[in-house]
């Protein structure tokens, strides 16, 4: 089967390149009842870090025009003067000083991009303070205390045009030919990733996109860090699961746990098949979940595609958690099945298939359409049809009453139109058994019907209206007598 693709990568060593979050079109779209709040601020600071007295820099000799046995010092020294922080709430001053340190840091990035041996061991504690020095910060809280990430515009960074370049510097920094994690180690190091971590909380899209590609090499890198970053990765989502309910990173994080996973060796080691089931499965229970819910299924299909053995455990998981009221979520539930559908073993969708189709045949019956048609769309993939097809004689009785029924009753003609389709596949694949299930379901259904009906029901009118004449009566004598 085709292997999908995680949003942004195909495997562990891809890259992950920062890119502009696209704009999803959903077609669930809620109407705010909020839009009368004022509008909100386009442009934040996670905190005020100016020094107290700001000191003017001053234009440093390009690298590229030291002599060679000059440009190590130099290097250093524009290192450090990047290590400056400004206002960018206050767009009228220190507009100088601003300006020369985003070209020298325009000029760092470029500079460890192209040449070699830039890199020697007492550059890496002047790299390392500079990047922490503008990049490490205490996230405040929200600007707006009823921030929807769906609806709202999120507050970007202000001092971005800074910020981003330190980011370019450390991702090329990390590519660099010449980096050595062996001394790198001394200064990123738990601490560092530890904080990096706690920026993926940050509102704005295009630092979080950086973050993401810069704990990704690092993870590359550094072996030494691996079960580190996992295990915090693995406590950020239990705080969000059962604690916050809030964390912007949640998406960025599933990416890359995408691609580690991809990488894991068989077999699984059995912390990882407990992270799946303890974290990411009940990571659907999230309000939010339609911000991650593509990254979400990614992980959880690259999990099945490791050992098919994890697909029983996964989806009596997800069925536990099948959302009860709302719509919205229970379409992606159900895109998420058909993924796993599409890689499932056929020996393990014998062992699954008569609770899955039941939920199914529930979604059918759904009365809000893009839900019904959403399990509908099943009968469209082949491999799908083929499992159903192997297995007729279980999934048909499970389906056939909901099939049925709607085709006679729902409200869309789409979906009766969906179900007409449906139905006349499942009798090609066996009309016998379709015919039994028809004449039983009609006998069902007269039975049904007569068992609800009242007296009057089997009475012409003049039988009727003798009932009804003599019933008060001979009601009322019976409760006097206390018998009949």
């Amino acid at each position: 089967h085709k292997n999908k693709l995680p949003p942004n990568d195909a495997a562990f060593g891809n890259s992950l390149t920062p890119t502009h979050n696209d704009h999803k079109v959903d077609g669930f779209t809620r109407k705010s009842m909020r839009k009368a709040q004022k509008l909100r601020k386009s442009q934040g600071s996670s905190q005020y870090r100016t020094q107290s007295a700001p000191v003017e820099l001053s234009p440093l000799p390009q690298l590229k025009d030291a002599p060679s046995t000059e440009q190590q010092e130099l290097f250093t020294q524009k290192l450090q003067q990047c290590c400056m922080l400004f206002d960018f709430f206050d767009s009228v001053t220190d507009l100088k000083s601003k300006e020369i340190k985003r070209a020298t840091l325009n000029e760092l990035v470029d500079y460890v991009s192209t040449n070699r041996g830039v890199l020697v061991e007492s550059t890496y504690p002047e790299i390392t303070n500079m990047i922490t020095t503008n990049i490490f910060r205490t996230l405040p809280p929200s600007e707006n205390p009823d921030f929807d990430p769906e609806e709202d515009e999120p507050t970007l960074e202000a001092s971005w045009p800074h910020m981003q370049l330190v980011y370019e510097f450390l991702l090329r920094f990390l590519e660099n030919p010449d980096f050595q994690p062996s001394i790198a180690k001394r200064y990123i190091d738990q601490k560092f990733v530890l904080q990096l971590l706690e920026l993926f909380d940050s509102e704005d899209p295009r630092e979080r996109d950086f973050l993401k590609t810069i704990l990704h090499r690092i993870y590359g890198k550094f072996l030494g860090l691996r079960a580190f970053i996992r295990k915090q990765i693995n406590n950020i989502f239990l705080r969000f699961i059962y604690e916050s309910e809030h964390f912007n990173g949640v998406a960025e994080l599933l990416e890359i746990l995408g691609s580690i996973i991809n990488g894991f060796a068989l077999p699984l080691k059995a912390e990882h098949k407990q992270f799946l089931m303890k974290v990411l499965i009940p990571l659907h229970t999230a309000k939010a979940l339609a911000l991650f819910h593509a990254q979400l299924a990614y992980c959880v299909v690259q999990f099945l595609e490791k050992d098919p053995t994890l697909t029983e455990p996964v989806i009596r998981g997800l069925l536990k958690f099948w959302p009860k009221t709302c719509s919205q979520k229970e379409v992606m539930f159900l895109g998420e099945i058909e993924e796993i559908l599409d890689v499932i073993e056929p020996t393990q969708f014998k062992k699954i298939q008569e609770p899955l189709f039941k939920q199914i045949s529930k979604c059918v019956a759904n009365p809000h359409f893009q839900v019904a048609e959403r399990a509908l769309y099943f009968w469209n993939n082949e491999y799908i049809l083929s499992l159903i097809e192997e297995n007729i004689d279980k999934v048909l009785p499970i389906m056939f009453g909901s099939l049925y029924r709607i085709s006679k009753e729902h409200w869309n003609p789409t979906i009766v139109a969906l179900v007409y389709n449906v139905l006349k596949t499942l009798m090609e694949i066996n009309c016998t058994l379709f015919d039994e299930l028809t004449s039983s379901y009609k006998a069902d259904r007269q039975r049904w019907v007569f068992a609800r009906l009242s007296p009057l029901d089997f009475l012409s009118f003049n039988e009727t209206m003798f009932y009804l004449y003599y019933t008060p009566i001979w009601t009322a004598s019976v409760n006097q007598s206390g018998s009949v």
